[in-house]
This record gives structure tokens, C-alpha cells and sequence, in this order.
């Protein structure tokens, strides 16, 4: 990780200076750009205190808790235009794996997610593939579907009409009209917002070739589900070539989207992982240690919103993320793997709940839509809301705990 942010880089000397430093972070202010440089650039000495300050602040917010969502993973077509340095999801059409769900096949896979308890649905998908290739368009045609779109919020209405699961799907880049009518599906969705450094298009850099995956594009989909009251998911990516500066000025970018729309209902902090079939296989991947001081950054500056990074990817030790801050595990599926890291699988929920009870923490099942949105998003007209009432419990989470 390059640290090149001047006296951020400094160790904290003197006992003044970290008293200083310390009360200013046992605040519930969020904490400055400055001093999230600081933290995420912190020498090893300091870390300890910095993350107990993290643990502090998320006991502010939602004290003793940790919550999760039980998912089943729809991987709605792993066929993409875009073509990111560390992804082994996407295929082009003919190569071994290249698949496009069909309806039974969501049908059928919600159906047996909802036996195990499952309460989310969630879509993941290449974004527009039917733009590049002949061949999906031809699916499509098939399917009866106008664009991969159209097929995806199809398919979000019939898990609402046919099963008591709640769509959350991924979708890529949206204009405002296409957040709209997957809001009337869908009571939450989510783009990764992954880095603000347009530097990563760059030839052979990480977004090198993945025109959807530009910065100011990905912050027009999170602002315009803002100015509709989308709950939203974002989050962003690290060890694919950014900063740390970069870390730190994605959070704040997303903060200061969730300060003037009060939706983003959760940050992911995810890391980059190494897999012999991408062009980035022999890339370093983060340690343990920038990955606790992202987490524990993302808590103090917004410690009042879910924070959330996923275990499986952080196995064997993904018990030290809680020493973080973060207040959830994202979605855990007893039924389908992690298609978009397939070779780190989640951790079986009974051991999940069971390292975080060993931090003195209890483990609480939600829905997709995080509890303090629930209520907003209920009394909207239509499907989505009658459904969220019927599956949402008094205090948000979900009525039929597995």
C-alpha cells in the first residue's frame, strides 16, 4: 500500500500528542479526512488504540449486536462487458462456465434457500452484456427481454410474487429511471462504489478495459438512488493498485453522498484477492493489517452507518474484523457458494456465531434492508412493502429467524 500523505505517515511520538489524538477519536463525531489519513497510515505501535476506538464507536451505534443477512446468490448472468484485472466472475459467451439463469433455475434455487431460512435474493450480474455480444441479445430475445435489465427486473418480481424472499440485486451502473423501477422490485440494491481513482482505467491497470467502472459514473448511480430514498449498499475495494489516500478520499466520498441523502444503509470494506486466473494472480494482496485499519477508518468516519466486510475473505481470521468496527457480516448463504470469490467460501453460520459470540458479541439475522430503513421503505405503495411487512419483525430485523 503506498502511504504517500505526508505527516500522516508519522508515528504519533508523544503522550500528549496520542492523549490528544485518542479523545478526539472517542467522540461521535466523524472523525477528518486528516485524521483518517493518520489512522489508515498508523505505525503498527498505534494500532491497538485506534482500533479500540473503532470497537467504541460501534458500540455507540448498535451496541452488542452484529447482524447478517441469509442469502441465496443468483448469479443472473455471469456474462460482462467489462473486463476488471481481478474478477473471474465474468465470461464471454462460449467460455466454459458462461451462463445465463433462466427463471425456473431462480425459481428453483429460491425455493430451496427459503427451507434454510434464506430471507434475501441476491441478483449479481455482468453489467449489459447484450451491448458486446450478439449471443445475449439472442438470450434475451429468448427470454422475451428487451435488455439484461428488463430480464433482471422480471425476475426480482417473481422471487417477490412466488417466494417470501426479498430481491437485492447488484445490477451495475443505473440512470435514475432504471433505480426507479427497481425500487418497485427490490426494497434495497447496490453498487460497489471500489475506488475514486480514475488512474485504475488506465492500460493495464485493474479497470483497464471496464468502461463501467468509472468513478464519477458509479457516484451518479449512488447519488441518484439517494434522491429517490433508496436504501443503498456501497463500499469500496482495496489492494487493486489505489492508495491510501485513495481509501480514505472513496469513504469520504461516500459519506459525504449519505450526509446529503441520509440512504446508504451500509459500507462494505472488501479486499482484494489473488486467484491464478486473472491478469492480476501474482498482485499482493492487503494484509491483515491494512485491512483492519480500513475497517476501523470506514467506522470513525461514519459512526453511525453499518459497516460491514466479508468473512470469507479474510478466513481463517475473520474474527479480528470485529476488533474493527465492523457491525456486519453481509450475506452468508447455507446453500450457494460466493460465485465472485467461489474459491473462499463462507464460513458455515453456526461457526460464524460462534467466534462472535467469543467477542462478547450477539449474532442477529436481518433482512436485506437494514432495520432502521425498514419502516421507510414499508410504506411505500406496492409488492415490496406489503412483502417487507410481512417478513420484517418489530424491531427490523427479520420475523422468522433461522
Amino acid at each position: 500500500m503506498r502511504c504517500n500523505v505526508g505527516l500522516a505517515s508519522i508515528p504519533i511520538r508523544t503522550s500528549i500528542e496520542r492523549d490528544a489524538f485518542l479523545a478526539r477519536l472517542r467522540t461521535d463525531e466523524p472523525i477528518s479526512r486528516e485524521a483518517a489519513l493518520r489512522l489508515i497510515c498508523c505505525a503498527d505501535e498505534d494500532l491497538p488504540d485506534f482500533l479500540a476506538a473503532a470497537r467504541a464507536a460501534r458500540e455507540r451505534f448498535k451496541p452488542g449486536v452484529i447482524t447478517y443477512s441469509r442469502k441465496v446468490f443468483l448469479p443472473l448472468t455471469n456474462l460482462c462487458r467489462d473486463y476488471c484485472g481481478y474478477c473471474t466472475f465474468r465470461r464471454d459467451p462460449g467460455e466454459l462456465g458462461a451462463h445465463t439463469m433462466t427463471p425456473e433455475e431462480v425459481l428453483a434455487v429460491c425455493r430451496s434457500g427459503e427451507k434454510l431460512g434464506c430471507t434475501e435474493a441476491l441478483f449479481s450480474l455482468g453489467d449489459k452484456p447484450e451491448l458486446l455480444f450478439a449471443e445475449m441479445r439472442e438470450t434475451l430475445r429468448r427470454l422475451g427481454y428487451k435488455s439484461t435489465l428488463h430480464y433482471l427486473q422480471a425476475m426480482c418480481e417473481l422471487v417477490l410474487r412466488e417466494t417470501n424472499l426479498l430481491p437485492h440485486p447488484n445490477p451495475g451502473l443505473l440512470s435514475a429511471e432504471w433505480v426507479a423501477r427497481l425500487a418497485a422490485v427490490s426494497p434495497s440494491m447496490g453498487l460497489m462504489l471500489e475506488t475514486t481513482n480514475a488512474e485504475l482505467l488506465a492500460p493495464g491497470a485493474a479497470h483497464d478495459k471496464a468502461p463501467d467502472k468509472v468513478p464519477a459514473k458509479r457516484l451518479r448511480t449512488i447519488e441518484d438512488a439517494g434522491k429517490q430514498g433508496v436504501p443503498f449498499t456501497t463500499g469500496i475495494l482495496i489492494g487493486i493498485g489505489e492508495s491510501a489516500e485513495d481509501r480514505v478520499d472513496g469513504l469520504l466520498a461516500i459519506r459525504n453522498l449519505h450526509e446529503r441523502y441520509g440512504h446508504i444503509q451500509e459500507v462494505i470494506v472488501q479486499n482484494f484477492r489473488a486467484k491464478p486466473a486473472i491478469p492480476m494472480a501474482h498482485w499482493p494482496e492487503p494484509s491483515r493489517g491494512e485491512m483492519l485499519r480500513a475497517v476501523a477508518v470506514a467506522r470513525l468516519l461514519m459512526p453511525r452507518v453499518n459497516i460491514q466486510a466479508p468473512p470469507n475473505l479474510s478466513a481463517p481470521y475473520y474474527e479480528d474484523l470485529l476488533d474493527a468496527g465492523i457491525n456486519d457480516w453481509g450475506g452468508v448463504s447455507p446453500l450457494t457458494p460466493d460465485f465472485i470469490n467461489p474459491e473462499k467460501p463462507w464460513p458455515h453460520l453456526e461457526q460464524l456465531r460462534q467466534r462472535t459470540e467469543a467477542k462478547g458479541l450477539q449474532m442477529k439475522q436481518r433482512l436485506p434492508v437494514y432495520p432502521e430503513f425498514v419502516a421507510k421503505a414499508s410504506n411505500r405503495p406496492g409488492l415490496v412493502a406489503e412483502k417487507l411487512r410481512m417478513a420484517a419483525s418489530h424491531d427490523g430485523l427479520t420475523r422468522r429467524a433461522a
